[in-house]
This record gives structure tokens, sequence and C-alpha cells, in this order.
């Protein structure tokens, strides 16, 4: 995917993570990639937060569970200071708190601690481009986390009473792909559709939800029980 301006030289990241070991391997295997500078890695967030200020960044890559000012909160305040650098959340598998944390503090992607480098590679490539991501095993702790809703698909409006989001079959269909974190050209694989048509679906699934992005879109689809 592309973004409305295209992206010269390498992607600057940086990372955020307290365990050195984990913060070196992170920097050995992305900085494999030749389109990948990691130009800082910190063992706290105001350290970021004060690298990020001075220094041109493309991607934060933040852990959640920091020491001192905590990952959902630095990354609020990278909000608060920049909308131009975008936030990859790593999270763990059990924390299940973080992941509904995460979810509402603005980052643009939420990734597994245990994912594979090459896919957060990816990722990273896709996020800068302006894609939000989310990892489908995050997903599926948030899927687990909210209660069941009794009518899927039905929410209540201004007035109280229950209407339901006007989405067609297919963008159904394609809501599901959507909340275990699909790309546009993995939905079109699997609905057997091409990318611009499944694209087109997304773009309508975010008018229809009155949300700004795919993350947004999943988020409100497992609060609501939409899927």
């Amino acid at each position: 995917m592309s973004n409305d301006v295209e992206k010269t030289g390498p992607i600057k990241v940086v990372i955020v993570e307290d365990f050195k070991l984990t913060r070196v391997g992170l920097r050995c295997a992305l900085n494999a990639n030749p389109d990948i500078d990691v130009v800082g890695e910190f063992e706290n967030a105001m350290d970021c937060l004060q690298f990020v200020e001075r220094n041109k960044t493309d991607i934060v890559l933040m852990d959640l569970g920091l020491p001192g000012l905590n990952g959902i909160e630095a990354m609020l305040k990278l909000r608060e200071m920049s909308n131009e650098v975008k936030i990859i959340a790593l999270t763990s598998h059990d924390r299940e708190e973080e992941v509904i944390a995460a979810l509402s503090s603005g980052a643009n992607a939420y990734c597994l601690k245990d994912i594979d480098p090459s896919k957060l590679a990816e990722v990273i490539r896709d996020v800068c481009a302006g894609v939000c991501w989310i990892d489908p095993m995050v997903a599926q702790l948030a899927l687990s986390s909210f209660p069941k809703i009794d009518n899927p698909g039905v929410l209540p409006d201004k007035s109280g009473s229950e209407t339901r989001v006007p989405l067609t079959e297919r963008e159904y269909e394609v809501l599901k792909h959507l909340v275990t974190g699909k790309s546009n050209t993995e939905i079109a694989k699997e609905l057997i559709v091409s990318v611009h048509t499944a694209k087109a679906h997304v773009c309508s699934i975010l008018q229809k939800m009155c949300v700004n992005d795919r993350v947004q879109a999943a988020v409100k689809a497992v609060k609501e029980g939409l899927v």
C-alpha cells in the first residue's frame, strides 16, 4: 500500500523495551532490513519521548510493561506530541488488561512479542504507509475479554433504543477478517475478490461504523458484538 507522499530513505524506528536482550534482538532483526533503520533504543518511556521530540522518527515500537511511565501512558503522550509518528504497541499473551488498554491508546498497530521478525518488518512498512494492523491473537484476547452481546450487530442509538449497523452480508464477512488482523490483500484472497474490491468494502465499513481506521472498526466490532 502506498502513502499519500512517497517516503524516501529508510524507515526510522525507535525501540522502547526495558529488557536489554530483547532490545538488542529487535535492533539486530530490524536492521537486517535495508529499508529499516533503528535510530534509537531506550529502556524507559521518558527518554524515548525526549528523543522523539528532538529527532525525526517514523515508528515507535513500544513495550507496554515499562517501569515508571508505562507504555499506555507513553503512547498517549506521544499522540499529544505528534500525529505524524506511528506507534506499534508490543504486548504479551497473558495480559488481557493491557490489550484492552492498548486498544484505546491511539496506537497504529498491536503486536504480540512472539511475532516473527520478518512479519514485524512487514507491519512496520504497512504502518509507515498508513495502514492500521492488529495481531489476530490480540483480537482474540480482546474478544474473550468482553461480555457476550445478546443481539450481535445491534447498537443502542442516542435515544437508548436499538438500531442495527447497516452492513451488508459481505461487509460482515470482511469485518470478521478485519478483526482477525488480515490485510486487504489477505481479505481479497479469502473472499476471492480483487484487492480494490476488498478495499472498497473496508472503506464502506469504516464509513457506516463511523470510525476513522481499521483498528477502531475492529475494537468497535469486538466491544459491540458485531462479529
